[in-house]
C-alpha cells in the first residue's frame, strides 16, 4: 500500500509521517470516543481508568501525549465483562461498536475495542478481516493475581496460551525466538476451530480469580512484562480524576507507584527517534466510515 500522506488533516495512510495538525485531529476524535465511554461507565457503575501512554500524558502533559494515536484504559475483570453485556443494551451501537475477538471475527488485539462506526483506522494487521475498523478506544482487563505459587504457574500459562490464539499473529517487536515460536505452534495448529477452543478455554482459567479472594492484581493481556508483574490491589480498587485535554479523566489511584514500576523516571521525555504513534496503519480518514473502504484498504483479495 502507497504511504503516500494526505493533505487533508483528516485523512492519512502513513502514521509514522503524520503532521502535528492531523495527529491533533485523530486525538480530537479519540478524544470524543473516550468521554462518551467515560459517561457511560459512569451512569452504569463500571470503573475504569487510563492506562500506559494516555496515564502518562494526564500526569505529565494534562491531555495527550503530543505523539499518542489512541487511547488505552483498563478495567477490573468484573467490570470488564459487565460492560460485554451493558454495551449492545444501552450504548449507541449506531455510531459506536464494542468490538472483541469471538469464533467468527478476530481483531488480533486481545483486548476489547470501542470503535466509532463513522470513521476509518485500518491496521496493517487486520487489513484482510471483514470486521469494524473505526478509530478506537481500547480497553484491557486488570485480573486476580492468586495467592497459590502453582495457581499462579497454571495462570500464566494459560495467560500466554490466550495470547497467543486469540491474536493469531506474530506477535509484533517481541524478538526472534517468539516469532518462529509462533510461527511454529500456528503450523502444528492450522485450525481456526481449535485454535479457538483453546484461547476460550485459556481465558476462563486465567480469569478465574476473583479479586476479593486476591491480595494481589495483573495483567494478563498486553506485554509478557506486564504479565509477570503483581501489584498491589489498592493501586486498581479506586480511582482519581485528573486534567485531560480540559475534560476530569479516571486514572487508577496508585497511578505513581504502577507507572514508576513500568516505565521508570515517566515525567521525563523519551528520546527524540521515540516521540512517534505506535500503530502501523493502512489507511485513515475521520470523515469517512471505514465500510466505504472495503475492498479498496481492507478485505481487497476478497472484493
Amino acid at each position: 500500500m502507497n504511504s503516500k500522506e494526505y493533505n487533508n488533516s483528516c485523512e492519512v495512510t502513513d502514521l509514522k509521517s503524520i503532521t502535528p495538525e492531523q495527529i491533533k485531529a485523530l486525538q480530537s476524535k479519540a478524544l470524543e470516543i473516550l468521554l462518551y465511554f467515560k459517561d457511560f461507565c459512569e451512569e452504569h457503575n463500571l470503573l475504569f481508568y487510563l492506562c500506559g501512554g494516555c496515564c502518562i500524558g494526564a500526569i505529565r502533559h494534562n491531555g495527550f501525549i503530543p505523539w499518542d494515536d489512541d487511547v488505552d484504559v483498563f478495567m477490573p475483570r468484573d467490570d470488564y465483562e459487565k460492560l460485554a453485556v451493558l454495551w449492545p443494551q444501552y450504548a449507541d451501537t449506531d455510531r459506536y461498536t464494542y468490538c472483541r475477538t469471538n469464533k467468527t471475527e478476530n481483531y488480533h488485539d486481545a483486548g476489547v475495542s470501542i470503535r466509532d462506526n463513522n470513521t476509518t483506522f485500518i491496521n496493517k494487521h487486520s487489513v484482510d478481516e471483514d470486521i469494524c475498523h473505526g478509530l478506537g478506544l481500547e480497553i484491557m482487563p486488570i485480573d486476580g493475581y492468586p495467592n497459590s505459587k502453582f495457581k499462579r504457574f497454571k495462570q500464566l500459562i494459560f495467560a500466554m496460551t490466550f495470547a497467543l490464539f486469540n491474536a493469531q499473529r506474530l506477535p509484533d517487536n517481541k524478538g526472534t525466538f517468539l516469532r518462529v515460536l509462533a510461527r511454529v505452534i500456528y503450523a502444528i495448529i492450522p485450525s481456526k476451530k481449535l485454535r479457538y477452543k483453546i484461547w476460550k478455554y485459556s481465558e476462563k482459567q486465567m480469569s478465574k480469580y476473583k479479586w476479593d479472594e486476591c491480595g494481589y492484581v495483573t495483567e494478563l493481556i498486553g506485554s509478557v512484562k506486564g504479565m509477570l508483574l503483581k501489584h498491589p490491589k489498592e493501586w486498581f480498587e479506586t480511582a482519581v480524576y485528573k486534567d485531560f485535554n480540559g475534560y476530569k479523566i479516571p486514572v487508577m489511584a496508585g497511578y505513581d507507584q504502577y507507572l514508576r514500576r513500568i516505565f521508570g523516571d515517566y515525567m521525563q521525555l523519551p528520546p527524540e527517534d521515540k516521540r512517534i504513534p505506535k500503530h502501523s496503519t493502512v489507511y485513515i480518514n475521520l470523515n469517512e466510515p471505514y465500510k466505504k473502504y472495503k475492498g479498496v484498504y481492507y478485505c481487497v483479495k476478497n472484493k
